[in-house]
């Protein structure tokens, strides 16, 4: 099966921050492998923007290195890196003072879609906005893509979202969520509301619970003085997680449509119920002797209380979700880099084989990394004589191989780019859909900080903290394995 490659028209993009990592591995890779495919025009401009000192060739020198260590299609292929980086300018700009916009606003056309991607820190988000619209380049065409974190609790998200306000509307910002571009993430739409099958099922009649699971192999080196004011429940469950249980949990639109599939997913956060702290447990990786440093250490802070894992037990107050919890579980330095959704089916409601009853046999599981794809665990007869011997078999649909024969793999990043470019918002974050994640979430939080209790240790390379596991263990449930 080959994709389809609808190329864009032309465009001029401006990347700040495009000196730092963010830039350097998925957005200019992704911009590249567009560009490859043909989607990309040869008539499209990127600007780089940054503070560092350097002319468009240094600039150009420092991306074709980038390009190769993170780009697939750019190895062996000089004269179609070189064909790129033609499309590339750069312009020095001080984000939060005058030196450098008018300089940017000379590279703007009047007759191209014109997008501002501001791979910067979110305390710079209001100099930037405030700025292009002084210097005319904010133009009732324009977009502005903003990366998380959205803000750090309600309050501040109200701020943040009232600050680009003040130049964009809200069809104008595109606040980006990578998750949201992950190949399964967008199967689970397909997969939900374009086949008949699920749909009967798709309910707490059926299914018996769901389990939400972002798991990550590495720890917080590089980053603990970020994460330390930050923490799983900040930079997971209120954005990455929140938005994947939407998805599995919202009601079916009445069209696809960004609005449309936003409205729903609003709903569903304004459904979610209040999450007592029984229900909530909060871990943090020790040092494993001669082999794993603490969180502590990574974060240089001995007595932090921030917690590096998260696993909760949430509730839909809906008349589809009702008597049916979904487990969050996200954590750092655990077994596996691993993320995936589980819909855990009920048992049939008379067992006739004995030692099958209370098994919950059938899973739905949509993996969305490692090896993208959907999975059903299904029970079906053993082969062979010698009586009745049912076994589990899962039928599997990896990506990889089921869709294979040319087609198209894009990261997330480069599909979320050219639907900026497009113009299309449907899987993007609404500025009332962050506020009503904030409002959820810290009532969560101000419960733990006003506690006494600090988060349980466990070690690296595991599955987590042992509440974690009693969450599920004292109503006759188990996690799905990690990895």
């Amino acid at each position: 099966m080959v994709s389809r490659v609808i190329p864009v028209a032309p465009f001029d993009l401006v990347v700040f921050g495009a000196t730092g990592d963010l830039a350097r591995r998925k957005i200019f890779p992704g911009l590249f492998h567009r560009f490859e495919v043909g989607q990309m025009p040869s008539e499209a401009r990127i600007v780089g923007v940054a503070r560092s000192e350097m002319d468009v060739d240094a600039f150009r020198n420092l991306l074709r290195a980038s390009l190769l260590e993170f780009a697939d299609r750019a190895q062996n292929a000089e004269d179609r890196v070189q064909a790129f980086l033609e499309c590339v300018s750069y312009v020095r700009v001080d984000a939060a003072g005058e030196d450098g916009w008018e300089a940017l606003s000379k590279h703007m056309r009047k007759d191209a879609t014109r997008a501002f991607y501001l791979s910067v820190s979110p305390s710079l988000f209001g100099d930037i906005a405030d700025r292009l619209s002084a210097h005319g380049m904010a133009t009732s065409e324009s977009r502005i893509v903003v990366e998380k974190p959205f803000g750090q609790d309600l309050a501040s998200a109200r701020a943040l979202n009232a600050t680009l306000r003040r130049s964009f509307s809200e069809h104008q910002i595109y606040r980006i969520d990578h998750y949201l571009g992950k190949e399964t993430v967008q199967n689970l739409m397909a997969l939900r509301f374009a086949n008949s099958l699920w749909e009967p099922l798709w309910n707490s009649t059926h299914i018996d619970h769901v389990q939400i699971t972002v798991s990550e192999s590495i720890g917080v080196e590089g980053r603990g003085a970020y994460y330390d004011r930050s923490g799983a429940m900040r930079d997971m469950v209120q954005n990455h997680l929140m938005q994947l249980l939407c998805l599995t949990a919202m009601e079916p639109p009445s069209k696809y449509d960004p609005d449309a599939v936003r409205n729903e997913k609003v709903k569903v956060i304004s459904a979610l119920q209040d999450v007592p702290q029984e229900d909530i447990v909060r871990g943090q990786y020790r040092e494993t002797p001669g082999q794993q440093d603490s969180y502590c250490d990574h974060a240089e802070n001995p007595d932090s209380r921030t917690e590096s894992f998260v696993a909760m037990k949430v509730n839909v107050g809906n008349w589809r979700w009702s008597g049916t919890p979904f487990y969050l579980r996200t954590g750092k330095k655990l077994r596996a880099r691993s993320s995936e959704i589980a819909v855990v089916f009920r048992d049939p409601p008379h067992m006739i084989f004995p030692k099958m009853e209370g098994r919950r046999g059938n899973a739905l599981i949509i993996r969305l990394q490692p090896d993208e794809g959907i999975t059903l665990r299904t029970t079906i007869k053993e082969p062979g004589p010698g009586g009745l011997r049912l076994a589990e078999v899962t039928l599997d649909m990896t990506f990889a191989e089921a869709l294979a024969g040319g087609t198209d793999t894009q990261d997330a990043y480069e599909r979320l780019i050219m639907d900026v470019i497009r113009g299309d918002q449907t899987l993007f974050m609404r500025g009332d859909e962050v506020e009503a994640a904030w409002s959820w979430a810290d009532p969560i939080i101000a419960g733990w900080e006003a506690s006494s209790r600090t988060p349980e240790k466990y070690d690296a390379g595991g599955s987590g903290p042992e509440d974690a596991l009693m969450l599920l263990h004292r109503e006759g449930r188990r996690w799905r394995e990690i990895g």
